[in-house]
């Protein structure tokens, strides 16, 4: 679109969910000065010129502390926008998915000096100088952040002690539902189609998040899941009379097809894209058309957010 075209146009919101690239804890980090971040800047440039009601902006953690953060907060307070930043995971309304997300709303209307969102139980104006709010889950101090993981004593597969007491305490926190709320029936599930393959279990066994469908958490959904297995997303343990503890311990001291032998017995399974996006928050009315490829789904999925969230956050935002 081409500036003619924009100024053509006539809006009152402005949502924005940059590329998220430059600025991930894996990528480069390349901020401003990566070429993906130049459409973001434009639209900081016009934003004098239009003055939109409200904006809401999204991305990953680690924007928060970036140079094109600080352009637009210093953009908004030039035009006389009030703004809040916070950072929110899904947990926060009770969806048992980590999604930790940088949002920043913002506001231009005389008649109001802030804006509230006590929806998610906190509110505030922000100032450049700091940092966004973190949004516990509404039952605080049952939940640490994912970012706050040491490494310590090893347990049964790669855990820490850390990571066990964590993982614990989400599923106690009885203000999240339990992923067996978000699953489809078994009977409509190709479960073929969803186990882990063999190859897999036994390459990546040690590394994989397994929940049962009585937890309330699950790790965040990338558009990796499905085709990769460390880092993009938890799997179902379909066989919940199959005790964990006693399949991974003492794994290493197996033959390959012992080893496999113990690691079936779990039936792990991917989630599918309908649970992924029942996870996601996106309504039972929403469907992919029928020629778009799983892997596709799953990549789409990945790179959406949780539409419970943004939905709660654009209510507060034209209140």
């Amino acid at each position: 679109i081409d500036l003619d075209d924009f100024n053509k146009l006539s809006f009152d919101m402005i949502l924005m969910s940059p590329p998220c690239q430059p600025f991930t804890r894996i990528g480069h980090q390349g901020d401003i000065q990566d070429p993906r971040t130049k459409i973001f800047l434009d639209i900081l440039d016009l934003l004098p010129s239009r003055l939109p009601r409200f904006i809401l902006l999204e991305n990953v953690k680690g924007f928060e502390t970036s140079s094109a953060r600080d352009l637009m907060v210093q953009t908004l307070k030039d035009c006389g926008y009030t703004f809040e930043e916070i950072m929110v995971s899904p947990t926060s309304v009770g969806i048992p998915n980590s999604r930790l997300r940088y949002y920043l709303l913002a506001k231009i209307s005389p008649e109001n000096v802030g804006i509230q969102t006590s929806a998610l139980s906190r509110h505030g104006e922000s100032d450049s100088s700091e940092q966004p709010s973190v949004m516990a889950p509404t039952n605080p101090g049952t939940c640490q952040p994912e970012e706050e993981i040491q490494r310590g004593h090893i347990l049964y597969k790669l855990e820490t002690t850390t990571d066990a007491q964590r993982k614990e305490n989400q599923n106690n926190d009885l203000s999240v539902r339990q992923i067996q709320d978000y699953l489809e029936p078994q009977s409509e599930i190709n479960m073929e189609l969803y186990l882990l393959p063999p190859k897999t279990l036994l390459r990546y066994a040690l590394l994989m998040d397994i929940v049962q469908p009585t937890c309330r958490r699950s790790t965040c959904f990338t558009k990796g899941y499905g085709r990769y297995v460390e880092g993009t997303g938890s799997v179902l343990q379909c066989s919940e009379e199959t005790e964990m503890q006693s399949v991974f311990r003492g794994l290493d001291q197996h033959s390959e097809q012992d080893k496999l032998q113990r690691l079936l017995k779990l039936k792990l399974r991917y989630f599918t894209p309908r649970e992924v996006a029942n996870l996601m928050g996106f309504p039972q009315s929403f469907s992919f058309p029928a020629q778009i490829p799983t892997k596709q789904q799953y990549k789409v999925l990945g790179n959406s957010l949780n539409v419970v969230v943004v939905a709660k956050l654009l209510r507060q935002l034209v209140s």
